[in-house]
């Protein structure tokens, strides 16, 4: 089991290189980056380059060979800094180009992955809709085939990744009919379908007025009488919602991941801020309330790390770890947000202004109780798997 402080050398030179990168290159770029809401294109290019969008993918489709947790190492370490690029890396890679990975043909997994894990660029997933994301059944996209071609006619939203320069592809669930349940009602035939971007009748939208993530891409899409060929069905068709629930869990390891590092990140701030503020002659660290303050704030990103380590060594390991996912995502959101809330309080006025690293993970971790299953959901999950 992998134990927070005592990696093995190759995650923990990973750890360290990616640490090097978002101190060096990201963090100096991403407070005018949150102000004009500008995605940060050469950052991704060279995450590119250093194999982060492809740490899970076999070398032979262009990947690193590595596993899910040094994805999860790489995400942690951006969201210190900047929890847009972080989403970027997490969306991109576990959402966009893992689909294909775990349930592509391998004609598809040699025609898209290469292009959407190196850095050039991104794939999105399509799932939500104002009526439909945990609740499948409320799924208004439709498709139907005819003559070898998905016609495909809806609409999704809150969607990232899906409108930047470099986006290559979107995939999608779709009702492609109908099947009997268990219980003899007929219930909706979802299934995923690939569609290029630059496919007629596919529009991105334009992008949403944000409170945080304002460096993320994030755009509701519209599909008017898009066609595609048969062959970009992904996966076996009816078994599309399945899937994802299948790409949901893993992803939660890799949203609590960066929920740590958001965390971890208001930690390192409140830490040298409460050494340089000083108050009636002295540093505000020697006053027990704001001592006691961060020494909290560390007892949860140490408690919420533990959970996400559990959870990605029983995934990588061929384990059950519905429950631990679902555990540490929930565990890791609650720790961003509060230590976000304890950081702004302890930057005072200061901590109110959108040039202070700490002002945007107080906006940025709100989505992190609600992104990738809310807290409600999470709590519904673990309980099913406690059996009441």
């Amino acid at each position: 089991m992998f134990t927070p402080g005592m990696l093995p050398d190759e995650y923990e030179d990973l750890r360290k290189s990616v640490a090097k990168f978002a101190d060096d290159e990201v963090a100096p770029v991403s407070a005018e980056a949150d102000a004009k809401h500008e995605f940060l294109y050469a950052q991704v290019a060279k995450m590119g380059e250093m194999g982060l969008f492809g740490l899970p993918f076999d070398e032979e489709y262009g990947g690193m060979g590595g596993d899910y947790f040094a994805l999860c190492l790489a995400i942690e370490e951006i969201a210190r800094v900047n929890q847009s690029l972080a989403i970027t890396l997490e969306a991109g890679v576990s959402l966009g180009a893992m689909p294909i990975y775990r349930f592509g043909t391998e004609e598809q997994k040699r025609e898209w992955l290469p292009q959407v894990i190196d850095g050039k660029g991104l794939a999105a997933f399509g799932l939500t809709e104002p009526e439909a994301g945990s609740d499948a059944g409320g799924t208004k996209t439709r498709a139907t085939l005819a003559d070898g071609q998905w016609t495909i006619n809806g609409s999704k939203c809150f969607i990232t990744n899906s409108g930047t320069d470099i986006t290559k592809l979107v995939t999608a669930t779709a009702v492609t009919g109908t099947r009997t349940g268990k219980d003899g009602t007929e219930k909706p035939e979802i299934s995923t379908i690939m569609i290029p971007t630059g496919t007629p009748g596919f529009t991105a939208e334009p992008a949403y007025d944000k409170v945080g993530w304002n460096s993320s891409d994030t755009h509701p899409l519209t599909f008017d009488g898009v066609q595609v060929p048969e062959a970009n069905l992904l996966g076996e068709r009816g078994r599309g919602y399945a899937n994802f629930l299948r790409i949901l869990d893993e992803g939660r390891i890799a949203v609590a991941a960066l929920s740590v590092g958001a965390a971890q990140g208001c930690v390192d701030e409140s830490v040298r801020y409460s050494k340089e503020r000083r108050t009636f002659g002295h540093p505000i660290k020697d006053y027990q309330g704001i001592s006691f303050k961060i020494a909290r704030m560390e007892a949860r990103v140490v408690a919420a790390r533990a959970a996400y380590y559990l959870a990605a060594s029983r995934m990588i390991a061929g384990l059950p770890f519905k429950k631990e996912a679902a555990i540490a995502k929930m565990v890791a959101g609650d720790a961003a947000m509060d230590n976000a809330r304890d950081a702004t309080q302890i930057f005072g006025g200061y901590g109110f202004m959108n040039e202070y690293l700490v002002a945007r993970h107080y906006r940025d971790s709100k989505i992190l109780e609600v992104g990738e299953g809310t807290t409600e959901v999470q709590l519904m999950l673990i309980a099913r798997e406690l059996g009441i």
